[in-house]
């Protein structure tokens, strides 16, 4: 039949239902196979498995396709910004004027950071990780919201909107007094007249004797790197807030998890990962020639924010933020910076040179990313924080699309055991 999938096993033929999605990927429906013969799948990483029915994100790597709701990323980059998108993202549809304007006045009025989550993050060591304090304010806000963090998931959606907006702006205040704390600075209070990129900007560097005034370029950069991050389908820290959502957990511990899950240097640390390299190679003293000769030859170090695990073709955010990011720097009148001048020759060579063309290792969004949080004045240890701030909306809807599911399992794996087979406890008088 057309519409199952037979698995011969032990003799026997057992039939398995196939579906397919809206955008034509198939899938076996196995999750009667234990119980019907015993047997799991294998699939270390869960690289083949799907995890979920969504409809929040679709990407096609092959193509280099990124949707949102069914929209292109390409029209959302041109057209709308992160709030207007990160309800997109939330509800499934963008919003009218007057639930835009709704929303914008929740942000405005939850920016605040109540003293006792100030003295808080105050309370953390000043060289502390800026991911760690992140990951556990944002935990922490179930303790003073807690009419928002109850024992199931039905009291939390009907506070979703409020749930939402806390989330969403109370992250960038936290990350901007968490750098604040780092520098002995005094916090900066929000502006309410403020976009909200320009209000972190302000939160993070304006000073009593000079308010920080972003260009126009540098805000929009910001705006479309927040945008182009808001969701990408089930990557681990994603992945990461459904399985903690499954459990019942409200909104803000199950984002909290998703920090930590993006904290991994596998995961959220590549945009740093290409300062670092880029360091490295002006420490070297070159312009970038020997490390590409280097890479070529496969016996050189590692070439940061070039490929992607997902898009096999070139990653269709990349082309969108590189058109920004040599705005910003114009703005700025950035023109030469040595690590900036070697950030061009590789790209050059990525884009022109036949080996890297074969290959696809094109140029990635963490590579402009990189680039722009440092021509910004982003310390390096806070470019994680940022991608959490812009998968903030992300992570909200995927925690909704669980919590808003009326057959909703706890996620459990299953695993096959390789350890030792039964044993018998021997006394430690008799062991040799």
């Amino acid at each position: 039949m057309a519409n199952t999938a037979t698995l011969h096993l032990d003799g026997k033929d057992i039939q398995f239902p196939v579906f397919t999605g809206s955008e034509g990927e198939k899938a076996i429906d196995i999750g009667k196979l234990r119980a019907d013969t015993g047997y799991i799948t294998y699939d270390d990483g869960f690289g083949n498995t799907g995890s979920c029915q969504s409809k929040i994100t679709f990407i096609d790597g092959e193509t280099g396709i990124l949707r949102y709701r069914g929209y292109p990323i390409e029209q959302l980059a041109e057209h709308s910004n992160f709030i207007e998108t990160s309800l997109l993202v939330m509800t499934g549809e963008l919003p009218t004027c007057d639930e835009r304007n709704n929303f914008s006045e929740l942000l405005t009025q939850n920016a605040p950071l109540r003293q006792g989550l100030l003295r808080f993050i105050e309370s953390f060591p000043r060289d502390a990780h800026p991911m760690a304090i992140l990951s556990a304010t944002m935990n922490a806000l179930g303790a003073y919201y807690p009419h928002l963090s109850g024992i199931n998931h039905q009291s939390d959606l009907g506070h979703f909107d409020e749930a939402a907006a806390i989330a969403i702006s109370k992250v960038r205040t936290i990350a901007a007094h968490t750098y604040r704390v780092s520098k002995g600075l005094p916090f900066n209070y929000p502006k309410p007249k403020l976009g909200y990129c320009e209000n972190f900007l302000h939160l993070m560097f304006s000073e009593p004797y000079a308010e920080f005034a972003p260009t126009p370029e540098v805000a929009s950069a910001l705006n479309l790197f927040l945008l182009l991050h808001a969701d990408h389908e089930q990557n681990c820290s994603t992945s990461t807030v459904r399985m903690v959502a499954s459990a019942g957990a409200n909104l803000f511990a199950s984002v909290s998890a998703g920090v930590n899950a993006l904290w991994g240097p596998l995961h959220g640390g590549a945009n740093m990962a290409v300062i670092e390299m880029l360091k490295n190679i002006h420490a070297d003293g070159d312009d970038g020639t020997r490390f590409i000769a280097a890479a070529k030859t496969g016996k050189g170090d590692r070439l940061m924010g070039f490929g992607h695990r997902v898009y096999k073709n070139y990653d269709p955010r990349a082309k969108i933020i590189k058109a920004s990011f040599y705005k910003a720097l114009a703005s700025l009148g950035i023109k030469d910076d040595p690590l900036l001048n070697i950030a061009m020759k590789l790209e050059e060579c990525a884009l022109n040179d036949e080996y890297f063309v074969q290959r696809k290792l094109y140029p990635n969004v963490d590579f402009y990313s990189g680039l722009i949080m440092r021509a910004i004045g982003i310390p390096e240890n806070m470019f994680t924080v940022m991608f959490a701030i812009g998968r903030m909306p992300g992570w909200i809807a995927q925690w909704r699309e669980v919590a808003s599911n009326p057959k909703l399992k706890i996620y459990r794996p299953r695993q096959v055991y390789v350890g030792e087979p039964l044993r018998e406890y021997v006394l430690s008088s008799l062991r040799k």
